[in-house]
């Protein structure tokens, strides 16, 4: 692939490793065959080859819109693209390089600027989780049903085992208050097979 980014940008090291990677591609698109992505939308832009052109583009003419931050979003960063790229292109690294560009660029959205504030408190993120709870039925379903259930009262107490296996499960996650029952149900797991639980103390 050629590739046309501006000097300023070529004499930056994220500049310089972004063109080596550009310049790999051969738009073949076997990287789409493996991409979650791309499966379940269909869309070039939701695929590794779409978000390519994109970052490059983005790069070249040192544009940045919200239509490309948002495919680039959508990216699981799970890598599997780069099992089937016949030229080594290290797609994780680049859409690494891409977001960190658009996000200089691009202030987020209110909402998201919100969200970025109140998700990494648990503490108020369960006052919120509560209080919508009571207005879940007037909301749309797909934030109703991440509001349906009502976290339990968190094991303080390890989980002592017979064995030497143990794991340490993190509070202050986002999933212990969103999706409790996944806690839940791991340590009935972990209990049922003699596996000690320690807690940390990070919220």
């Amino acid at each position: 692939m050629q590739t046309h980014l501006p000097l300023t940008l070529l004499n930056t090291t994220d500049g310089q490793r972004a063109d080596e990677i550009l310049r790999r591609c051969v738009h073949c698109g076997f990287c789409n065959a493996t991409c979650p992505t791309y499966q379940l939308l269909g869309d070039e832009l939701d695929g590794p080859r779409g978000r390519i052109y994109l970052i490059k583009g983005m790069l070249e003419t040192e544009k940045v819109d919200r239509v490309s931050a948002k495919h680039l979003d959508r990216c699981l960063t799970c890598r599997a693209c780069e099992t089937t790229c016949p030229s080594g292109v290290e797609y994780g690294e680049l859409i690494e390089i891409g977001r960190t560009y658009a996000a200089g660029k691009l202030s987020p959205p209110w909402f998201i600027a919100l969200l970025l504030k109140i998700i990494p408190q648990p503490k108020t993120l369960r006052r919120m989780m509560t209080l919508g709870r009571f207005f879940r039925l007037l909301l749309p379903s797909k934030i109703g049903n991440l509001l349906r259930n009502k976290p339990k009262a968190e094991n303080k107490v390890d989980v002592s085992a017979v064995n030497d296996a143990s794991i340490i499960l993190l509070k202050g996650c986002v999933q212990g208050v969103v999706t409790p029952e996944v806690n839940e149900h791991l340590i009935q797991i972990l209990a049922e097979r003699n596996v000690a639980i320690r807690f940390s103390d990070s919220e």
